[in-house]
């Protein structure tokens, strides 16, 4: 049997835990006079189970980038593969497919369902997807957020920060290896916004996910394993570099 040096085992081992890569990622809409361009070409890798945040100045290209990692939008150009897929070539049906169990989303907007209880709104995507008992993993989430006695409640029965611990639920209770969040804590006063920030550490460092959290929080981003800083659509720093 060959032998495999020290060395390439460590390159094989590394690159098995890449969980987002990127390489020449553009984004442009509009033709011709009218053709914007968003993304100037986004080279990046972020290794598996990593806290990264994302910053930049408004119309920096923040949320596009997290929109195309997370398969919510297609790039124009470049190559995206997230979680050991290649998002680039598929169609939007494609990535809805591809995101399950490999992505989930957290928002600046709850994105609640108002018809639905939190106890539904986190267990019918589960449910959808084809999960087995979907409301007890659902139950199981919701109670790991702190919202054990607010399974019956509706939306509008829940205060923003426990609207936005459902949301975190029905992201974390497929267990996806990575986590993006977009300005998480946007529509939440200061104390609120806190715990909120405390409670998405603690559930990433418990399932070890990968974490990308888009935020304008300097001493958010000091907690992170890695910072990231975009202007014009391209990455002005890296603190990985």
């Amino acid at each position: 049997m060959p032998q495999i040096s020290a060395a390439t085992s460590d390159v094989a081992n590394t690159e098995s835990h890449i969980a987002i890569e990127a390489s020449n990622v553009t984004l442009s809409l509009g033709e011709g006079d009218a053709r914007v361009d968003i993304l100037g070409g986004i080279d990046l890798s972020i290794q598996s189970g990593k806290t990264v945040a994302l910053l930049g100045p408004s119309g920096s290209g923040k949320s596009s980038l997290m929109a195309i990692l997370s398969g919510l939008e297609r790039a124009t150009g470049g190559k995206v593969h997230i979680a050991g897929t290649d998002f680039g070539q598929m169609n939007e049906d494609q990535l809805a497919i591809a995101r399950r169990g490999r992505v989930g989303i957290v928002l600046q907007a709850f994105h609640l369902l108002p018809t639905m209880t939190a106890l539904e709104n986190v267990a019918v995507p589960l449910e959808l997807d084809g999960q087995s008992s979907p409301f007890a993993i659902a139950a199981e989430e919701l109670a790991a957020v702190g919202l054990a006695d607010r399974l019956g409640h509706y939306p509008t029965q829940l205060s923003g920060g426990e609207q936005q611990r459902v949301a975190i639920a029905r992201a974390m209770a497929s267990r996806p290896s990575i986590i993006f969040a977009d300005e998480p804590t946007g529509n939440l006063d200061g104390a609120t916004g806190e715990k909120i920030i405390e409670l998405l550490f603690e559930r990433q460092k418990a399932t070890n996910a990968t974490l990308l959290i888009i935020t304008h929080d300097p001493e958010l981003a000091k907690r992170c394993d890695r910072i990231i800083e975009l202007r014009d659509g391209m990455i002005e720093k890296d603190s990985a570099a």
